[in-house]
This record gives structure tokens, sequence and C-alpha cells, in this order.
């Protein structure tokens, strides 16, 4: 760990990693945004990341200096990428951006490490910086590239996807043309109709949860009756069955009572599986507000539902923000209930309909196209109201 622990030895072994991971890095984003053979040269991007890390210890100008040479042999073919044939531009940008993003990167991780014995503090410091660098890299990574995969292949026609399935740049000459595939499914395959069920069927959702977890929740939290315990714990057993156990059984119970391949009858079902959560959620939050101040409303002659109504719910909006936000998602991404229970396409919700555009007659791009019309409203919708979600989860925790 002392040897580890010289500067000499810190800066070539952390560079020689983050070369390594900002080469493989940027041979993925070149490939999916020209279509082009970018690979990374393992055995070449340790040697220039020890280098480079040798350089970095030794000053920033050399640092800089260093970082431009790497760009420029890269490009002859030396480099800690190796591309395929292909352009000029493209091979510039992509050996550019691994000596740019590499030296610039190396000089935040061994920022205050010098070529002498480091401290323990100096040390982690520079382990950690790596550790987070590649993190944010890694995790960004699995998030982005299903994404851009399915938006990019939404944007093409059939031709251009069985002549390259994994070329996932674009014409951007073509203009609105790109968005052929959401027009069809609009016009065509009655996506207009579906959108509006699931938004209509999401809201339906969280209004009758909230009706029956907030009650419920206040009384586990403030009421004292028997069983009021064992209720507690047991809220969410019911949540921890998996669904497709109960999938039979629902099926055939709504089937009998005519509530199969209609809208009251997912209406019905859905909340079945987000009460139990938002009233875990909820006892939480209200366990949290202080007691007094309910105490105080029924001294003044309020009844007990008064307080819930005037004092209680209006110091419990975040929560209820946060649970409602939740409470639609799953009501939007639900899949299994609405596959099972609907066969009718006007009663379709968005996940059903997606379902039924995965066959071999309907082209791949109007699949992924779908998807996004799927992904991208509730995305922007958890994005936009993220910050209360979080203080409606944490605002009950430290009151009492």
């Amino acid at each position: 760990m002392r040897l580890f622990r010289q500067g000499y030895v810190t800066a070539p072994v952390l560079g020689a990693l983050w070369f390594v991971v900002i080469s493989t890095t940027v041979a993925i984003v070149m490939s999916f945004a020209t279509g082009a053979a970018f690979r990374p040269s393992v055995g070449l991007s340790l040697l220039w990341g020890v280098l480079a890390g040798v350089a970095v210890i030794h000053g920033r100008m050399i640092a800089r200096g260093f970082g431009m040479m790497v760009g420029a042999i890269g490009y002859l073919g030396y480099g800690p990428m190796v591309s395929g044939e292909v352009g000029l531009l493209p091979a510039i940008l992509g050996h550019g951006a691994v000596a740019g993003f590499g030296v610039l990167g190396l000089m935040v991780i061994l920022d205050g490490v010098g070529r002498a014995a480091l401290t323990r503090h100096v040390f982690e410091e520079a382990v950690i910086r790596f550790l987070t660098g590649f993190g944010y890299i890694f995790f960004t990574a699995i998030v982005l590239i299903p994404f851009y995969v399915m938006v990019m292949t939404s944007l093409k026609n059939q031709s251009e996807l069985l002549q390259n399935p994994l070329d996932f740049s674009i014409d951007l000459s073509k203009g609105f043309g790109l968005l052929r595939s959401y027009q069809e499914l609009f016009q065509d395959f009655n996506f207009g109709t579906y959108l509006v069920n699931s938004f209509a069927i999401s809201v339906i959702t969280v209004f009758v949860t909230l009706l029956f977890s907030v009650p419920g929740a206040y009384a586990v939290a403030r009421l004292r009756f028997r069983g009021r315990a064992a209720f507690s714990r047991s809220i969410l057993l019911i949540y921890m069955v998996p669904m497709i156990v109960l999938a039979l059984p629902i099926y055939i119970a709504f089937s009998m009572t005519g509530l199969r391949n209609s809208i009251l009858g997912i209406v019905l079902i859905y909340p079945v599986t987000t009460i139990p959560v938002a009233l875990y959620m909820l006892q939480g939050y209200f366990r949290g507000l202080p007691s007094e101040v309910e105490e105080a409303g029924l001294m003044d002659g309020l009844s007990r539902l008064a307080v819930i109504w005037k004092i209680t719910l209006p110091l419990a909006l975040p929560a209820l923000a946060s649970v409602s936000l939740y409470v639609f998602m799953i009501a939007w991404n639900e899949f299994l209930l609405a596959f099972m229970l609907l066969d009718d396409p006007s009663k379709f919700t968005l996940t059903r309909g997606i379902s039924s555009l995965n066959s071999s007659e309907i082209p791949r791009q109007h699949l992924m196209a779908g998807a996004v019309i799927a992904t991208v409203p509730i995305m922007a919708l958890f994005l936009g109201l993220e910050r209360f979600m979080t203080k409606g989860l944490t605002a009950g925790s430290v009151k009492g």
C-alpha cells in the first residue's frame, strides 16, 4: 500500500485506468453518432494513460502539450483509440476527444498529487475522484445508450434499418420527414386514443388512491385502535405478492363479472396495486407532523375530519404531491394487467398499444417511436417535479 501511495506510482496507475475508460466511452459515442467502426485499443490506452499521468504531475502546461501530442499521434494510428475507415473530420474529433477529456480528467483526478509520497488523505481523494468520474460515465451510459438507440431507430425508415441495423446516425437533411413514424402512429395506429386512455386512467388512479390512502394512513399514524400495529406492519404484504400470481384469479373474476375489456375494470384494479405503497409512504409522513397543531385544532372545537381537512392536509401537501407523482408513474407504466384484461383497441392503454406493435408485420421503427412516446412525457414530468418529490419524501423525517 505504501508503494501505491507514491505519486510516481499513483499517477500512472490512475492515468492508465482513466484513459481506458475515456477511450472506450469516446469509441462508443463516435460509433453511435457516425455509424463508423471506432473501437478502443486497451494496450495503447494503458500506455498513453501512464505517460499522461506522469505528464500531469510534472505540470499543467506539460500535460496540455502532451494531450495535443496524443491527439495528433492518435490520428496516425498509434493513439488510445483505433478507428476503421472513417472520414477525416470524425477521426480528428474522436482522437482529439480522447486526448482532451483524458488529460483534463486526469488534471482533476490528480489535483494535489505530486511526485513524492502522498498522505493518506490525498491518495484517497484521488482514488475517490477517479471512481466518481467512472461512476458518472458508466451509469450515464447505461441510461442514455438504450434511450439514444430507441430514438435514433424511431427516426429511420425501413430501408435504412435493413441496410445497416447498427448505424444509429441520422440524416438531418430529411427535416420533418424524420418524424414519419410518429405521424403514422397517430394516423394509422390510433395512438392518440391510447394517450388519452393512459392519462385518464392514471389521473383517476391517483385520485382513488389518495381517497383511500390518506384516511388510512392518518388512522394508522394518529388514532389508537385494536390491531393498529398489525395493520401497520402488514400494509405492504399485498404489494409484496407478485402480480403474476394473482393474474389468473383476476382474469377469471373480471371475466365472470363483465369487467374484463373495460376501462372501469382497469380503474378498479390499478388502485389495488398503488394503495399499499401510498399508505406506507403517507403514514411515515403523518407521524412526522407535530401532533400539537392538531390537538390545538381539536381544543378549538374542530372535529377530527375538520382537523384533517384544514390542518393536516395543507401541511402534508409535499408528501401528497410526491405520492401522487409516484402513483401516476406506476399507473402510466403498468403493462401486465392492461395486457391481460384489454382486447379492444379502442380501450388500450399506451403500454398495451405499444405491445401490439411488436409484430413482424409492423416496422421496427414504429415500435421504437411508440416507446419514445410512452417514455418522454413521464420522463419530463419526473424531471420537472423531481425536487418536489424528494422534498415530499424527506420533509417528515426531521419533524416532531
